[in-house]
Order: C-alpha cells, then structure tokens, then sequence
C-alpha cells in the first residue's frame, strides 16, 4: 500500500507574505491610484527611497518603516523579500510607477536569484502609477499625442555609448522623448550630449518643456528651445520633454499633433481630403508608399537614391522592392478610395 508524506508545517509557522511593488504617482496623495493608497494601507512594512516615504507620510503611520538611500535599490528588494519570507505584506514603494525606471525590475532580479517562481508562497503584485513622464505632460499641455519614447540620462548603470546611440536614433527617427534622469550634482555634461546629439537632427527651435517635481510643492515649468534647453535649471526632479517636428507651443500649452490634418480639412470644417478615406490608411500609408516606391525605382531611381530620399536603410528598400505587391491589397485600398 502506498501512503504519500508531507512536511509537517510548525503551528507557529508564519503565514505566507506579500511584496506589492506600489507605484505611486508623481508624490501627490490626490494623483495616487485607490489600489495604491489600499496597499500601502493593509502593509506591515513600508520600504523605500527616503524622499518616497516623506510623499506618503499620512499613509504610513504606525507601520513599520524602512528607509534606503538612492544607491541602494537591490537593498531595497532584498529587504521587501526577507519581510515577506517572515510572513509580513510589504509595501515596497516607487514614485510613478513601479515598472517604468522603479522598483519592480531589481526586485524580479532579486527573486529569481533566490530561487523565487510564480508559485512561491511569497506573492507579488504589481501596482501601477502614473509615471513621471504622464504627469509632466498633463501639466504641460498634450505632447504626447503622437510617439513617444522616454531615455535615462543616468550612466550609473548604463554604458554612455548605449544611452548616445538611443539618443540618436530616437532624434533622427523623429520621436518626441522624455529624458529621466537628466541631470545631477556630478552629472552635468549628459544633457549637453543630449543636446548635441539632437540637433544634429531636429531644428534650434524645437520645442522643449522642462517639469521639475511634478505635483510636488516646489513644482516648476519651463517652456524653452533645443538649443537653450541645456542652459535651463535642470536637476535629477526634472523631467525634459522634447517634442518632434511637428509639436508647438502656444497659449502656454505643449501640444503635438496627432496627424488629422494629413487626412481632414481642418480649416473646412474637417471634410476629408481628395484621395482620403475616413478611417482607412493614408494615400501614403505603407500600400501607397510601396505603389510609389515601385514606380521611383521603375523610372531609374537606384537603392542608395531611394534609401536616402525616403531616410530609411538600403536593405530594407531592397528588400521590400524584391517582395512581390499583393495585388489583392492594392485592389482593395483603390476601391476604397473611389468609394
């Protein structure tokens, strides 16, 4: 006869813990999500960076409190994890949110090298906040209506070649991008680079709105230019939000276009324009481009021609000119457009 054993569990056993990794908003109470006031709420412990705990100061009352400095967010996760072992809920706090330059990275790094999997007994959840770069724009106006990419000037961790070459990529690809990180007490030359790096692609004037501690008492908003961003007060609270080539500023407000006006008559009361489609991929969406760009080739223009007058590499022109049209797709987008 088989007979199966377990492990007998001492009584005195403590109860599985918990780490929720709270973003919290950009330090204001008001912008914080009900999910994170209730984590925060039901915790035992409360760990973070000391000025995360000053934010949430009314919330932490009577809890256990562990502060780490700036440098030290593995601590910060090896700390969340010795709680929860002992069986305590843990809020483990970032400003914005956990998952955008926060807490929740290191502390996945920190438990898969425990041993940790989706099954421990030790849970963990994941509760998002607004980050730094949607409190910034909400302040601002709309500047990310259109794409968008955030990079961190921090070189702490990050090779500066690697920061340079996503710089440069995201200036000339024609992103509006928020810089984390941008500037400290010993690292002052980075927004400089950054700088640089942009205007080997963007125009001077370019604008460029700067929030510094976002919902916080000492906010701050600055309205400038890429070629006098660098010359502004700028510290490790401050957010820097580039716009792309079509963003502008007026009224006091950072607004970049969505595109309605490539398809709509914006000064005809938004009627569509000749060759458009409400609701159907521009005239040179990507089956028009591929018409004209057959029809470019066809009429002796060269890969490196092509390449260069549509900024995009040579292999992919290549490529895709050798790709037969789908000609079922090219009837479908002109019926729609006689339509």
């Amino acid at each position: 006869m088989n007979q199966e054993f377990t492990q007998a569990v001492p009584a005195d056993a403590p109860a599985p813990g918990k780490i929720m990794l709270v973003g919290i908003g950009p330090g204001s109470v008001d912008h914080m999500t009900q999910r994170a006031r209730a984590a925060i709420a039901e915790a035992d412990v409360v760990i973070g960076y000391v000025t995360y705990i000053k934010l949430v100061a009314d919330l932490v009352e009577g809890k256990e409190i562990i502060r780490k400095s700036m440098t030290e967010e593995l601590d910060r996760a090896v700390s969340a994890l010795a709680s929860a072992r002992a069986g305590k809920k843990v809020a483990l706090i970032s400003s914005g949110d956990a998952g955008v330059y926060g807490m929740a990275g290191p502390t996945f790094e920190v438990l898969f090298q425990s041993g940790w999997t989706p099954d421990d007994e030790v849970q963990v959840e994941i509760i998002p906040g607004a980050s730094a770069l949607n409190s910034c724009a909400a302040l601002v106006g709309a500047p990310l209506t259109h794409d968008f990419c955030a990079i961190s000037l921090s070189d702490l961790l990050t090779p500066w070649p690697t920061i340079a070459r996503r710089l440069d990529a995201v200036a000339m690809a024609d992103f509006v991008v928020a810089l984390y990180n941008p500037k400290s007490g010993r690292r002052t030359r980075q927004i400089v680079e950054a700088q640089r790096l942009f205007l080997r692609h963007r125009r001077p004037d370019t604008p460029v709105a700067i929030v510094k501690s976002a919902y916080r008492r000492r906010e701050n908003i600055v309205f400038t230019t890429l070629d006098s961003m660098a010359d502004a007060d700028i510290g490790m609270l401050s957010t820097v939000l580039i716009g792309n080539s079509n963003t502008f500023v007026r009224n006091g407000l950072m607004v970049t276009p969505r595109g309605y006006a490539n398809k709509y008559d914006m000064d005809d009361g938004g009627s569509t324009r000749d060759g458009e489609k409400a609701g159907r991929s521009l005239s040179t969406g990507l089956l028009g481009w591929l018409e004209t760009l057959q029809a470019e080739h066809a009429a002796g223009a060269d890969i490196a021609t092509l390449a260069a007058r549509h900024r995009l590499p040579a292999d992919y022109i290549q490529a895709t000119l050798d790709e037969p049209l789908d000609a079922a797709a090219l009837a479908s987008a002109t019926e729609e457009s006689e339509a």
